[in-house]
C-alpha cells in the first residue's frame, strides 16, 4: 500500500501544490499540499498524497483538503492532513483524528540560563524518569477514586488543579482552557475507561518524551518577550497524549462508523475513512467521547507537568515559582472542532479536524488568551530526538489558507520497524552524547525507532511552514538531556 505515488500535482506557488479535483471522478474538491520542490519527493514517496485526495471526497468538505509540510501516510487521514466540514451537511470521521486523541505538546519556560545548570542535566533526568511512569503499559502514580476519572474526562486540567497537580493559570495557558466542553463520559466505554485509570500521568511510549532544552535564537523578540523567552534561557517540553484511553475510544467509535457508513449510505474510497453525519446520533457521540479523550490527554500532560517541576525542586532545592517555571502554551495535534472560520466573506461553524497538525489562531481571535491576542496563538513545534524544536505564532494568512493551522513537528520518512532495521541503539545514543545531549528512554528499541533520521529535517519543514505564511518563527531550543518512554 504504501508505495511511491504518481498522481498529478500541479505547482501552484513556491509553497504549494495542487492535486486537482479531476484525478477523481469521487473528489468533492481539490487537495492542497503545502511543501517546496525539495520535500515533495519526500511526500510522494509513501502515498501519502493519495490519502489527501481521498480526504477530498467526504460529504460535506469546505474548501480544499489540505496536507502540512510534515505529512506523511496515516490511518484514514494522512498524518498532517487537515479539513473543515460544514456542520449542517457534513462529516465527522475519528481518522481525522487518531488514536492517539489529542497527543499533544507543551511549553514550560524557566528564569534559569543553561549554563548555570548544565552539570545538572543528568540528575534531572534521571529524577523525572523517577518521577514520571514512562513507556509502554506503565501505571500511573496517583489511584483514582470510584467514579472519579468521569470528573476527568467531563473537566479535564480544571479537575488536576483543583487537586493539587499545577497552578491555576495554567489552566489559561493551555488550548481551550484544557477542556472541550461537548465532553460526555457517559459516551466513553467501560473498556476505555478501564484502560485509561491506570494510566493518567504517565509519558508513554514511541515518539512522546520529556525534553530540557536551551532557547538558542530568537526570531521575532516581541513575540518571545510576550511569550516569557529569552536567548539562553532552559525551557522544558513535554509531549504525550490520551494513552490507551483515547486509543480505545477511537477504537470503540471506528467499529460505530463503519456501520454508520452502510447506514447513511456513505460511498468511500477508503474503509478507513468510516464517518458520520456531524448532527446524526453517531456523529454526536463520537464528538462527546473524543472530547473526552482530549480532556484526558490535557489532563495527562498537566499532572506530569507538576512532577516535572518536582523533579527541578527536588534535585536545584528551589521552589518552582523561584525558578519561574511558568507554562507558556499546551497545544493539541490530533483534533476535530466546531470553529467559525471565514468561508467567502460569510462566517460559518465548521468542524474541523486536524491530524498531525496544530492549531494557528491568528491575533485577534478570542481563542487565544488575551496575554497572547497581539501576537497570535502560540504555536509549539516539536523536533525528533536530537534536533530543534520551535516556538511559532498564529498568523493571519493561515486563517485564509489553513483554517488557522501549521505542522505538529518534523515528520517520519521511515516506519518504526526501517528505523529499527537502519539505526542501533549504541549508536544513537552516542551521536546524542557527541552533541552533549543526555538521553534516558524506557527501551534500546525506541532510541532506534526515535532517532532523527527516521524524520524529515525539522528545520526545513518548519522553514517552509514560516514562508507559506502558516505560521511565523518566533524562536529555536535545542536539546540538553532527553527522557523516552
Amino acid at each position: 500500500m504504501n508505495n511511491r505515488w504518481s498522481g498529478p500535482l500541479e505547482k501552484k506557488g513556491e509553497y504549494v501544490y495542487e492535486i486537482p479535483k479531476s484525478y477523481k471522478q469521487e473528489m468533492r474538491t481539490k487537495g492542497i499540499i503545502f511543501a517546496d520542490q525539495g520535500l515533495i519527493e519526500s511526500i510522494v514517496s509513501d502515498n501519502a498524497p493519495e490519502q489527501v485526495a481521498n480526504v477530498a471526497t467526504l460529504p460535506g468538505i469546505v474548501g480544499a483538503s489540505k496536507a502540512m509540510p510534515d505529512i506523511h501516510w496515516g490511518y484514514g487521514f494522512p498524518i498532517g492532513g487537515v479539513a473543515a466540514m460544514d456542520v449542517d451537511d457534513g462529516v465527522i470521521s475519528p481518522g481525522g483524528v487518531g488514536y492517539d486523541i489529542n497527543c499533544g505538546v507543551r511549553l514550560v519556560r524557566t528564569d534559569m540560563e543553561a549554563q548555570g545548570i548544565k552539570g545538572d542535566i543528568k540528575a534531572l533526568i534521571n529524577e523525572m524518569y523517577d518521577n514520571v511512569p514512562a513507556g509502554v503499559g506503565k501505571k500511573a502514580r496517583i489511584t483514582l477514586k470510584r467514579g472519579e476519572l468521569d470528573r476527568v474526562l467531563d473537566h479535564g486540567v480544571e479537575w488536576a488543579v483543583e487537586q493539587g497537580f499545577g497552578w491555576h493559570e495554567d489552566i489559561s495557558n493551555t488550548e481551550d482552557r484544557g477542556c472541550m466542553k461537548s465532553a460526555d463520559s457517559s459516551k466513553v466505554s467501560r473498556k476505555a475507561k478501564d484502560r485509561g485509570e491506570p494510566q493518567l500521568g504517565t509519558l508513554g511510549g514511541g515518539n512522546h518524551f520529556l525534553e530540557i532544552q536551551k532557547v538558542d535564537k530568537i526570531f521575532d523578540q516581541d513575540a518571545a518577550r510576550c511569550f516569557g523567552l529569552e536567548e539562553g534561557m532552559v525551557t522544558v517540553m513535554i509531549h504525550s497524549g490520551s494513552r490507551g484511553c483515547g486509543h480505545q475510544i477511537a477504537t470503540d467509535y471506528i467499529r460505530e462508523m463503519e456501520k454508520a457508513v452502510r447506514k447513511y449510505n456513505i460511498e468511500l474510497p477508503d474503509r478507513q475513512l468510516a464517518c458520520a453525519p456531524i448532527n446524526s446520533p453517531e456523529g454526536q457521540d463520537y464528538f462527546a467521547g473524543m472530547s473526552c479523550g482530549a480532556n484526558y490527554a490535557w489532563t495527562n500532560r498537566q499532572l506530569i507537568l507538576h512532577w516535572v517541576r518536582e523533579s527541578f525542586e527536588n534535585i536545584l532545592k528551589e521552589s518552582a515559582e523561584d525558578m519561574g517555571m511558568n507554562l507558556v502554551y499546551d497545544v493539541c495535534h490530533n483534533i476535530a472542532k466546531r470553529e467559525e472560520h471565514d468561508v467567502d466573506g460569510i462566517k460559518r461553524e465548521l468542524v474541523v479536524h486536524r491530524k498531525g497538525a496544530t492549531r494557528a489562531f491568528a491575533p485577534g481571535r478570542t481563542e487565544v488568551p488575551e496575554k497572547y491576542r497581539d501576537t497570535g496563538q502560540p504555536v509549539i513545534i516539536p523536533g525528533d530526538m536530537g534536533t530543534a524544536s520551535y516556538v511559532m505564532a498564529g498568523m493571519e494568512t493561515a486563517m485564509k489558507k489553513s483554517w488557522g493551522s501549521t505542522c505538529h513537528g518534523a515528520g517520519r520518512v521511515l516506519s518504526r520497524a526501517g528505523a529499527r532495521r537502519k539505526f542501533k541503539a549504541n549508536q544513537v545514543e552516542k551521536e546524542l552524547m557527541d552533541k552533549g545531549i543526555y538521553v534516558k528512554a524506557a527501551t534500546r528499541e525506541v532510541l532506534e525507532e526515535e532517532s532523527s533520521g527516521a524524520y524529515k529535517d525539522i528545520n526545513r519543514v518548519v522553514e517552509i511552514t514560516h514562508n507559506a505564511g502558516l505560521s511565523k518563527m518566533v524562536a529555536r531550543m535545542v536539546p540538553l538531556g532527553v527522557m523516552k518512554g
